[in-house]
């Protein structure tokens, strides 16, 4: 599916029940997301990537209500780059190992350079960490 095809769907269907977003705020932000990306001429996965590495997209993005640093690091994710999008469970996982109360950027670094000294993708490394402490696949 393509940027504009998803623009098209949104009008036609509800994106609430489809994603099952209890929040509208979440709904609105995909909404300005895809429209952000339909006017800067977005509009495959490729196209995503390279945008995403044109100084001020991080920028235009960061300027969507309700997208953050972690938002636009996972958007980079999606596209085939190995990173690290900082959430509650990377913090929590951190603290539990005594690394102190970092900002976003200084704790999204630890973690990367974590994976480097480990020899693995720092996306693989954000992954492995947020399974484990989401408990998603633990039984």
């Amino acid at each position: 599916m393509t940027v504009r095809g998803f623009q098209a769907r949104l009008a036609t269907h509800d994106l609430a029940a489809a994603m099952n977003f209890r929040s509208p705020g979440k709904v609105a932000k995909a909404h300005d997301i895809t429209d952000l990306l339909v006017a800067e001429g977005v509009d495959t996965r490729e196209g995503l990537r390279t945008w995403l590495d044109r100084p001020g997209s991080r920028a235009a993005l960061r300027a969507v209500k309700g997208v953050g640093p972690k938002s636009v690091d996972y958007l980079g994710n999606l596209v085939g780059r190995s990173q690290v999008a900082v959430d509650v469970h990377l913090r929590a996982f951190a603290v539990a190992a005594g690394v102190p109360d970092l900002g976003y950027e200084q704790l999204r670094t630890a973690y990367e350079e974590a994976a480097a000294l480990l020899g693995h993708e720092p996306g693989g490394l954000e992954h492995a960490v947020w399974r484990f402490r989401s408990g998603f696949g633990n039984s």
